[in-house]
C-alpha cells in the first residue's frame, strides 16, 4: 500500500498578507513601514491569512485592513477596540489585530482603550502615533505637545499630552511596548512578540506625519533602545514609563495576567 504523505505546506512570506490595493498615504508617511512590519511579523509566526482579522476605526492608519489579504473590518471612529473585542470573544480561534491612530484611539476611543486594557482579551492593539490629526487638516491630537504652535492652535493648546503607555499599564494591559516606523526590522520583531503574548497587547508605534508635522523627520535622531530589560513587574515598569522621554524603543512590560 502507498503511504499517505501530505504535500509540504507553502512557506508564508510578507507578500502573502498583502492585498492588491495600493496604499494612498502621503509619500514619506511612516504607516507604509508599519504595514510592512505587520506583514513581516505575521510571516515570522506563519499565521495563515484566513486565520487573521484586522479591525480599524477612522484615520490614515485605519486604512490598513484594505491593504491586507486577511479578514478586515473598517469600523467607525473610535470604536475599533469594541468591534475587535467582540470578534475575538465570538471567534477565539482568530488572531485579532486592531490598528488605529492617536486621535481615533485616545480621543473618541479613549474609554474603549482603558476598558480593553482592563478586560485583557487576547488581541493586539497597534496605534500609529504622529501627535496630530493627519487626515483632517492637522489639528492637535491627545498626544500633541501642549506648546506645538500651528494655525489651528496658535501658541499651542496648553493642554497636557495624553500618556498612552502609562494609561495602558495602569488599566491592565498585559504587554506594553513602543516601536519606531523608521526601524522596520525592530518593529516587526516587537509586533511578533505582541501577537504571540497572551492577553491584551498594546504597541505604540511612532509614525511620523511628514505632511502636517515635517519636523518629525528628526524622530530618527531621538529614538533609542530602552536601557533596561523587559520586566513583568508592573511597579518597576511604571517607574520606567513615568520617567520616559517618549523615545524609548522596546518591550517595556510583559505581564502574566490570565487572558479573558
Amino acid at each position: 500500500c502507498m503511504n499517505d504523505v501530505s504535500p509540504p505546506q507553502a512557506v508564508l512570506t510578507a507578500a502573502s498578507y498583502k492585498s492588491g490595493t495600493k496604499p494612498v498615504w502621503c509619500p514619506g508617511c511612516g504607516d507604509f513601514t508599519v504595514l510592512g512590519a505587520i506583514t513581516k511579523a505575521l510571516a515570522s509566526l506563519q499565521l495563515p491569512p484566513h486565520e487573521v482579522a484586522v479591525v480599524s476605526g477612522i484615520g490614515c492608519s485605519s486604512r490598513i485592513p484594505a491593504y491586507m489579504s486577511s479578514y478586515g473590518f473598517h469600523g467607525v471612529h473610535g470604536r475599533a477596540l469594541a468591534a475587535g473585542t467582540g470578534l475575538k470573544i465570538a471567534r477565539p480561534d482568530l488572531t485579532v489585530i486592531v490598528t488605529g491612530g492617536d486621535g481615533d484611539g485616545y480621543s473618541i476611543g479613549g474609554n474603549h482603550f482603558m476598558h480593553a486594557c482592563r478586560r485583557n482579551v487576547d488581541l493586539t492593539y497597534i496605534v500609529m502615533d504622529n501627535h496630530v490629526y493627519g487626515m483632517t487638516k492637522g489639528q492637535a491630537s491627545p498626544t500633541t505637545e501642549p506648546d506645538w504652535d500651528n494655525k489651528l492652535s496658535p501658541g499651542g493648546t496648553g493642554v497636557r499630552a495624553f500618556h498612552p503607555l502609562v494609561i495602558a499599564l495602569a488599566s491592565g494591559a498585559n504587554f506594553v511596548a513602543r516601536a519606531f516606523s523608521g526601524d522596520p526590522g525592530g518593529t516587526a520583531d516587537i509586533l511578533a512578540q505582541a501577537i504571540a503574548h497572551p492577553g491584551f497587547s498594546f504597541i505604540e508605534i511612532l509614525s511620523p506625519c511628514v505632511t502636517c508635522r515635517p519636523e518629525q523627520r528628526e524622530w530618527k535622531n531621538h529614538v533609542h533602545a530602552a536601557s533596561v530589560d523587559t520586566t513583568d513587574d508592573a511597579a518597576r515598569a511604571a517607574r520606567r514609563i513615568m520617567t520616559d522621554d517618549g523615545f524609548n524603543i522596546g518591550v517595556l512590560y510583559a505581564g502574566q495576567r490570565k487572558a479573558y
